[in-house]
Order: structure tokens, then sequence, then C-alpha cells
């Protein structure tokens, strides 16, 4: 007997609906997710602005045809680039992932949810730089910051108990939707149009964590998430045309997203959505490298002065323990060759080797100038890590959230430095007050290396005050950072 596949056309995923009703219902009224999103988007933009004094960067940046120029097109912050919000979601993007020095969240999946401030600001300043020309109200930063907090959610939420990483795909997915979700209500698509353009996005082919690996790790890393997003922005835009969806994209039997690419199972969630994530994103702000690291990174600052301190060096030291928890053994701990700076801000024994040496970590240190001095790789071999249960216990509750790591240090002479234990980061929610100054001097710092002082007093007069950014259009925001 044959069995007959049914045509009828079912009802659209309950997690498309829920995504949709949350991005067009949802009122958001915690203050302090709105005024967290407003740290975050001064954080973004500056590690964009840093990623701007790096060649490896600025080359992806631009038109796809030199010479371009779009009439009201969206504008590129520190750049002279006016782009179509397509390219320019890929050059926001690009840059502010660049130097992986933006905000993360951490849960069965990981990822950087500022990440989607390149679809955002787009097609925000897009439509605000039309809007004026046709004589109508222009958008304001508030809904770009509205925006913010509703990307982080749809990111951060569908992270929370599904693992992409361990069917091997990567964390962009979460920012292609999530920008896709916000991109849309932005457009103005109703709720039948954004569930299509959320459909498109996950019917696409989906990119591999092939680049952040051994042995391939590589720059992809470093684009991914703006080429995420800008491909998040031309699914909003064909979905606004009228393009039908797929409206049983995940649960579709041997063809759907469940079968084909997640081992069948079905997304799990934790909690509604609503201004969870922001009010609890980690902010990268001390150094710039992967998460699981920075505890450790901060660790090994201490011990580097307890050397000093002790009239030692690191060519004193025999071994160093981390105890640490599973994602950091499982993402970071690498041993043999690093062949590029990619491949060094993942390896856990190259970012605790760098500031034992030297008592610093920053950006530059990831360079083969750097990489170069034999130390550090004699001091990686001195490394070793182990997985401490609670630490992985610790780092999973949502109570908690830590991502601890302990360093334990024996000299070659057989003293043994007490363990130093850090279970959060300064840019943890715990360590928020202790981590926000820091973060308004990163992000000073960061306006310095790209306008002259003028212009930095400028900017900073319209940005650094929660009240007074949140009333200025878009348009005019990004045209004093061009």
């Amino acid at each position: 007997m044959s069995s007959h596949i049914s045509n009828n056309r079912p009802n659209p995923d309950q997690v498309l609906v829920d995504i949709a009703d949350y991005i067009l219902q949802y009122k958001i009224d915690s203050d302090l997710a709105l005024k967290t999103a407003h740290y975050c988007f001064l954080d973004t933009l500056g590690c964009g602005f840093e990623a701007l004094t790096y060649p490896a960067c600025t080359k992806m940046l631009g038109p796809i045809v030199p010479g371009t120029i779009v009439p009201h097109g969206a504008k590129v912050p520190g750049t002279p680039y006016q782009l179509d919000p397509i390219q320019a979601a890929f050059n926001i993007g690009a840059m502010v992932r660049w130097l992986d020095f933006n905000d993360t969240w951490l849960a069965a999946e990981w990822g950087h949810p500022s990440d989607n401030l390149g679809g955002i600001l787009a097609v925000a300043d897009w439509i605000s730089r039309n809007r004026i020309a046709k004589g109508k109200d222009p958008l304001l930063m508030i809904e770009v910051l509205e925006a913010m907090v509703m990307a982080h959610e749809v990111q951060g939420v569908l992270a929370l108990e599904n693992s992409f990483n361990k069917v091997g795909l990567d964390h962009v997915i979460l920012v292609k939707v999530a920008s896709t979700a916000v991109v849309s209500k932005l457009l103005g698509l109703n709720k039948d149009e954004l569930i299509n353009a959320l459909s498109l996005a996950f019917v696409d082919g989906q990119s591999l964590r092939t680049y952040r690996h051994a042995p391939n790790t590589g720059s992809r890393k470093s684009w991914a998430a703006g080429d995420a997003t800008s491909r998040a922005v031309r699914l909003a835009l064909i979905a606004q045309k009228g393009e039908m969806g797929y409206p049983s994209v995940l649960t579709a039997p041997v063809w759907g997203f469940y079968d084909v690419s997640f081992k069948g199972n079905p997304f799990k969630f934790q909690r509604p959505y609503g201004t969870y994530v922001m009010e609890n994103v980690l902010f990268k702000i001390s150094f710039p490298a992967e998460f699981h690291s920075q505890t450790a990174v901060e660790a090994a600052m201490t011990l580097h002065q307890q050397l000093k301190d002790a009239g030692k060096t690191s060519d004193d030291i025999k071994s160093i323990k981390i105890r640490t928890h599973e994602a950091a053994i499982r993402i970071i701990d690498k041993k043999g060759p690093l062949h590029n700076p990619a491949d060094r801000d993942h390896a856990i024994q190259y970012m605790v080797a760098v500031p034992l040496i030297f008592g610093r970590l920053t950006a530059a240190d990831y360079e083969d100038n750097v990489a170069a001095d034999p130390r550090i790789d004699e001091l990686r071999e001195k490394i070793t890590c182990f997985e401490d249960p609670q630490f992985t216990k610790d780092y999973h509750n949502p109570e908690k959230r830590s991502i601890a790591n302990a360093l334990t240090l024996e000299l070659n002479d057989g003293t043994v430095f007490e363990e130093v234990v850090v279970e959060y980061p300064i840019g943890h929610r715990r360590r928020r007050d202790e981590g926000i100054p820091k973060l308004i001097e990163k992000y000073k710092i960061n306006l310095a290396r790209v306008f002259a002082e003028k212009q930095q007093k400028t900017i900073l007069d319209n940005t650094l005050e929660y009240d007074k950014i949140t009333k200025i259009p878009v348009h005019e925001l990004v045209d004093l950072m061009v």
C-alpha cells in the first residue's frame, strides 16, 4: 500500500508564533533592561570603532561595488560609507564583532546578542533618513534600544536550553533569527509577514562552526555575525514584498529543521520572552577574550602581580592548573600550534600565558608579532585544564550564571601559590556597579581611536545620558559618528 503525504497547509509552528507575538505585542516596561541596552549600545559601537584600527577588518567594509553611494542609505559609523541597509548591516555587524570584545550570553548555546545591532541600526537609520526625505517624522533612538532588548531576548531565550553547537551549527543562526524578528517590526511587517520572514530564516542554509574550532579556526568568525544580521535584513525585506513563508519549517517530518539539523529534537524553553536576557547580559569590559576565559585572565593578572611582588617572573613557573567549567574545556582548551589571531583568542592557555608574562591582554596581543615571543608557547605547554562539576552546575544555574575559573601556580623551586578563584567577571550583573564605570572608560578610549577631540566631545554629550539619547533621531546620532 502506498502512503500519501497530506498536502494540507499546516498552521505555523508555535515557536514562530510565539516570537511574532512577543515582537509585536510585548511592551517593555523594565527600566533596567532599557538602561542596560543604552550601555550595550555604547559598548557595541565602541568595539566597532576599535576594530576600525585593524586593516583585516576595514578591508571587509564598504559597498559591494566600490564607489557606490545610496541616496538616503544607512551610514556606517566611523566610516565614509552610505549603503543599502543589507550591506550596511554587514558592515556594522562585522565591525562590532571583529575583536570579540562585545557582550556575551552563555547558556546551552553561546553567542553575542549585540551582534544584532548591525541589522537594527542599519535599518533604523535607513528608515529614519527616508522618512525625513518624505517629510515624515524620523525614528528615535528609544526604538533602537527597544529593538535591542527584544533581539537580545529572542536570541538569549532560544539559547538557554538549545545547544546548536552540539549539532555542529554556529550560534549566528540565532543572530539571523533575532535580527529577522526585530528588523521586521521596524519595517512595519504584520504578524503573518513576520512569521513568513522567521520561517525563511530557519529554512536557510546555516553556518557550520567549522571556522571556530581547530584545525580550521579562522577569521570568518569575526564577520559571520555581520553576515547573519545582513541576511536577516534581506529576508525581512523579501517578506515585506509578500513572499510566502513555510509554516512548518521546524516540525515538518523529514524536511523540517528539527529532523534535518537538530537530530529530530524540538526546541525546549526555560522561560517566556520578556526582558531577562538584556537584564543579565555579560559585558566584556576588561579583556578582548572569549568569554569563558574572562575570569581566568583576571586570575592570571592577579598572579602576575603576585609573581612580581615575590621577585619572580613567568620563567620561574613550573606548572599552572586551571579548574574550570565544561564549556570552557569544550571550546577553548587548546594544545598545539596556533595559526592566527582567531585561533589565539579561542585558546585559554594563550589567554592565560600572555597576562602571566606581560601583565596585560589586549587585542594587539593576538597578532603575529606578539605571538612570536617563544615564552608564550613555552608557558602554554605548562598549563592544564580540568573540569570542576560544581563550576559547570553554577554556569547553567539561572540564578547564578557564573563563569568560574581558578588558577593554581607552582614554581620551579616547589613554591605553590594559593589558588586564585574568580567566579564572576567584571561584566557580570553581580559586578555591574563595578563594571559600568570601566565600560564607559572603554567607550571613551574607543572613540578617541577614530574621532578628533572636538567630535568626541559632541558624541559624548549626546550619548552618555540615557534620557538624552532616547530622544535623538537615529539618523542625527549616526551623523555625529561619521
